[in-house]
């Protein structure tokens, strides 16, 4: 269904958006948020990735999902973000209750009022955005809000309602895919021991190949709802403007036709043009490149300092739909 009202006000950012309104926010976030600005970042990948590992060591036996996959996104987006620590556990509220809002882990019994939690915590992530948007404005940083707040493309600019939803879309993002990706990558290679000899017979060469292979079997974003705007014709059916439609990206990343074995996990597939980051177009994840970025590095610290890591149970599945979430991991070593 559609988002209440009272949710649309917050959730609105340009996922859900057509051209020309999201041509316009893409142009401008774009010049900001580029793989060149990612890599500067990239030593603050590094060395969050070895202090996990370090707290990992000292630690274990414990569970992946809190200690490890958790942390790693959403430090590094808040970092990039310039959002100070002091708000760190107010943004794994916000982002885990967004994501998990079937989940009565995440948001309570079902009687309580869920519309009004989640409302809370997208105008939780708008307000701490709007206060940083209107410090950086006065007081620039070397920090990606600065550069949004700042960004002006063909005489144009985010106003603070559009910066406050890209922050909200990034960090439920950063959450959903790379946390999950993260998770999938350690219980799958716990699953299929064969894989995961390939992989330690070669890590620097496999592990390109095994973190597409874990976001393509895994697929952390399960679909996408979409509302036809015209009369289309697809695959001998007919769908009429109005129409509501799913894409179901699992399905797609099962695609026979496309994927040889597709139900097996094989991290030397190749090609594996997977839509774990959604399909090419105007709507390919503008974070792709960070997230691969992130479970590359974290995956080759872990595997490289703690070979014998793997998960000692199955993982405890989020309840929700949209995303093929694990909320719980135990692991050893």
């Amino acid at each position: 269904m559609d988002p209440a009202p009272e949710i649309a006000e917050y959730s609105g950012s340009m996922i859900s958006m057509d051209d020309p309104r999201h041509a316009r926010l893409r142009r401008i976030v774009s010049r900001s948020f580029t793989p060149r600005m990612v890599e500067r970042f990239a030593g603050d990948v590094t060395v969050l990735a070895r202090r996990i590992v370090d707290e990992l060591a000292e630690r274990v036996p414990c569970d992946f999902v809190e200690h490890v996959a958790m942390p790693m996104p959403l430090r590094i987006i808040c970092s990039m973000m310039g959002v100070p620590d002091s708000e760190y556990d107010g943004v794994i509220d916000a982002t885990n209750m967004i994501l998990g809002i079937g989940d009565p882990d995440y948001v309570g019994p079902a009687g309580e009022d869920r519309i009004t939690m989640l409302r809370e915590k997208f105008a939780h992530l708008h307000a701490l955005m709007g206060d940083l948007g209107r410090l950086r404005g006065k007081e620039p940083a070397d920090d990606l809000v600065t550069a949004l707040t700042h960004a002006n493309v063909d005489g144009e600019s985010l106003t603070a309602v559009e910066l406050a939803r890209f922050f909200t879309l990034l960090v439920v993002a950063e959450n959903e895919t790379t946390r999950n990706a993260l998770s999938h990558a350690i219980a799958l290679l716990t699953a299929y021991p064969d894989q995961r000899a390939l992989l330690m017979a070669d890590v620097e060469n496999r592990l390109p190949g095994a973190v597409e292979e874990a976001v393509r079997y895994a697929t952390p974003v399960t679909w996408m709802r979409r509302t036809l705007s015209q009369d289309y014709e697809l695959c001998g059916y007919v769908y009429r403007a109005g129409d509501r439609v799913v894409l179901y990206y699992t399905s797609a990343n099962r695609d026979e036709a496309v994927f040889e074995d597709p139900y097996a996990f094989d991290i030397t597939r190749s090609p594996n043009p997977h839509v774990g980051f959604g399909a090419p177009g105007p709507h390919f994840c503008l974070g792709a490149h960070l997230g691969r970025r992130e479970v590359t590095v974290l995956l080759r610290e872990l595997y490289t300092r703690l070979p014998e890591l793997h998960a000692t149970a199955a993982p405890v599945r989020q309840r929700t739909s949209f995303i093929n979430g694990i909320k719980s991991l135990p692991c050893a070593f």
